[in-house]
């Protein structure tokens, strides 16, 4: 069973930058697509990125799309998401999720519904202030 921790939250001015790591314990983690999700206060989760588990294929939304880049770091059983150019808009909880029942798929469909992923992270806040 995996288990993830989030850091690198905080608060930070509009226009900067933040990046936020997951890391990753329990299981192989080289075999697992990793993903991040987001909740802002008053709306549902909602899907940010993920990164396959072969071939590192990363699959965007797109608000994110040129500001945002995820990454793994096999040998440190470690995600990331660097954000960079952040808006008020981007705040949010953040969390990152692991899925190993289909780690290969990168199709758009797949990879921004919840159910498809069998890990989460507690959490961590995001504030980007205006």
């Amino acid at each position: 069973q995996e288990q993830l921790v989030e850091s690198g939250g905080g608060l930070v001015q509009a226009g900067g930058s933040l990046r936020l790591s997951c890391a990753a314990s329990g299981g192989t983690f080289s075999s697992i697509a990793m993903g991040w999700f987001r909740q802002a206060p008053g709306k549902e989760r909602e899907f940010v990125a993920r990164i396959t588990a072969t071939g590192g294929i990363t699959v965007y939304t797109n608000s994110v799309k040129g500001r945002f880049t995820i990454s793994r770091d096999n040998a440190k059983n470690t995600v990331y998401l660097q954000m960079n150019s952040l808006k008020p808009e981007d705040t949010a909880v953040y969390y990152c999720a692991a899925d190993r029942t289909r780690p290969w798929i990168s199709a758009d469909s797949y990879s921004t519904k919840e159910n498809n992923y069998d890990y989460w992270g507690q959490g961590t806040q995001v504030i980007v202030s205006s």
